[in-house]
């Protein structure tokens, strides 16, 4: 009996296992089955999450160059170190590595990942040379990884840098032209996928998914040997005269293209450790200054330009001074009757001045509105300056006179230059262009090319014999100029015992090529009249200049004589 309810037991108890056992493997079964038809889609892509993944290619910015194709701006690759403190694990002897190898304290980095150790990301080190940083990779430390980026450099130095301006860590533009046509120049980053290891290293590139697009090339209008031949000069200069600063300004007279923009201070965009921000300014496009005598030339030509004075009239300058309620004008001495063109010769105040008061009121002032004075020359350059230049009323006499030689209203060096260009050009004011192809502005003829060419010859007599500023002659060439010794007003607003040396001139005479304007502001030494500082730095920029565009001397004869009397 006992061995028969053994038995049934047993019987009872096989096929109810047999069948959990079927059951399970049922469930097992269709489980799988859903796994791999069902649910494969999603696994593969959980799979895929923790080994493939989407990475970012830099887009590699556009270069800047030269008129001649000489790079100014370009991009190099270079590779960041970065960490992630929640994975980071190195034993000491991997951290005094990586410490030795980042360039850093063992103690520094120690603290930086114990700072972050709550945090997924942190740079360990920007921009490394790619060899360098391939060796820290290769140490193979958990938690640190790199990222692959480009890095700008500058070709000029410090001879560009305040046109060009300059990029941030991250490549984005932040003064200068680099500011300025930042979205044109910002290349449009790529897709990849990557394979990663289980500690997150990259071994493997799987696919491109989506094509870095380069940034637009920037092609400026400056030429870089101008570049240096005026930095040089300027820098020379400034230096000898223990000046605070001074700029030039080179212009192209027929076309309106600037072939140099130099300034003092400069600093070096590749390394800018100490940087001194007054040096960043680019003082030929944003600092403002009254022009003084650079003007008078202009004066005469908006009279000339108004019909109501000739290139061959004269005027009375006796006793050599004048009132003006209670303001005085005065010469340097008493020059009686002068010419139009002895008025710029000896740079008669009282001469300009009776002439600009002889006209209505809005004479000149318009007339120098319609040169450029006064306003954006319209580069697009950041922070460029606007300048003053307001209309007088009738009434307004003093103010009328001292703007028609050049005080009372301020300009930067560039509009200045602009001004000039209009007296180079036939009359006929262009655009101003920094970048090739830019300069889409109708032009505008401002006065007559009688008119521009009366001046200009005027002009031509302050660089000769007599004049003040026969340190600005080239031999072999006809040069045009004048010269500026501008008061400098100080902070409580009168005038001070400091003084802006400045010089704008025109060569050839013959067949005007180049405008060029330069300023040096607070020469310390005796020397501090525009004809004694200013004009030999113009002379000797220019000469070089022409001789390097092969301009063609239209004065030999006149050097060959010079050279005889010597």
């Amino acid at each position: 009996m006992k061995e028969k309810t053994i038995l049934a037991i047993i019987g009872y108890r096989y096929p109810i296992a047999l069948a959990v056992l079927g059951l399970a493997a049922l469930i097992l079964s269709g489980r799988m089955i859903q796994l791999h038809i069902a649910d494969r889609t999603f696994l593969q892509e959980q799979g895929d999450a923790r080994s493939v993944r989407i990475d970012s290619i830099p887009g590699y910015r556009g270069m800047i160059r030269d008129r001649n194709g000489e790079p100014l701006a370009v991009s190099t690759p270079v590779t960041t170190i970065w960490a992630n403190p929640r994975h980071f694990k190195a034993d000491d002897m991997e951290l005094k590595e990586l410490a030795r190898r980042l360039d850093l304290s063992l103690s520094f980095l120690k603290d930086k990942m114990k700072r972050a150790e709550s945090k997924g990301f942190i740079y360990l080190k920007r921009h490394m040379i790619p060899h360098e940083a391939r060796e820290i990779l290769d140490l193979r430390i958990r938690g640190v990884y790199a990222q692959y980026e480009y890095k700008r450099y500058y070709p000029a130095h410090e001879m560009a840098a305040h046109l060009i301006g300059f990029t941030n860590i991250d490549d984005k533009g932040q003064e200068g032209l680099e500011l300025t046509f930042d979205e044109a120049l910002a290349g449009e980053p790529g897709q990849k996928k990557i394979l990663k290891d289980r500690r997150g290293h990259v071994f493997r590139d799987l696919q491109v998914i989506k094509t870095p697009q380069p940034g637009q090339t920037l092609d400026l209008t400056i030429d870089l040997k101008l570049q240096f031949m005026a930095y040089r000069e300027l820098k020379a200069a400034v230096d000898q005269h223990k000046a605070k600063s001074g700029a030039v300004v080179m212009l192209d007279a027929r076309s309106g293209e600037v072939l140099a923009m130099v300034n003092q201070p400069s600093f070096n965009p590749n390394d800018r450790s100490g940087l001194d921000v007054a040096a960043l300014r680019n003082r030929a496009m944003i600092d403002l200054f009254e022009p003084g005598s650079t003007v008078k030339p202009l004066t005469i030509a908006a009279a000339i330009n108004s019909g109501q004075y000739k290139a061959t009239d004269s005027v009375d300058t006796s006793p050599g001074y004048m009132r003006l309620g209670g303001s005085s004008i005065r010469d340097f001495r008493n020059y009686g009757t002068l010419s139009m063109t002895r008025i710029i010769t000896k740079s008669s105040n009282v001469g300009v001045a009776r002439i600009a008061l002889s006209m209505a009121e809005d004479t000149v002032a318009n007339f120098f509105q319609q040169l450029g004075l006064g306003q954006t020359t319209g580069t697009g350059f950041p922070g460029e300056g606007v300048g003053t230049l307001l209309i007088p009323k009738a009434r307004e006499k003093a103010r009328i006179a001292t703007m028609a030689y050049g005080y009372g209203l301020a300009v930067t060096s560039l509009q200045l230059a602009q001004a000039y260009q209009v007296l180079a050009n036939r009359g006929l004011k262009k655009h101003i262009s920094l970048v090739k192809g830019m300069d889409t502005i109708p032009d505008e003829q401002v006065m007559s090319p009688d008119t521009s060419r009366a001046v200009i010859e005027m002009m031509e007599t302050v660089t000769q014999r007599g004049g003040t500023g026969t340190r600005a002659a080239v031999p072999g060439y006809r040069i045009a100029g004048k010269t500026g010794t501008v008061h400098k007003v100080s902070a409580a607003g009168g005038y001070d015992n400091e003084y802006m040396a400045v010089f704008a001139g025109i060569a050839p005479v013959s067949d005007p090529r180049i405008v060029m304007v330069i300023w040096v502001d607070s020469p310390s030494g005796q020397e501090y009249y525009g004809g004694e500082v200013a004009a030999p730095i113009f002379g000797r920029i220019m000469g070089n200049a022409l001789r390097y565009l092969n301009i063609r001397p239209d004065n030999i004869e006149a050097a060959a004589s010079s050279v005889k009397e010597k």
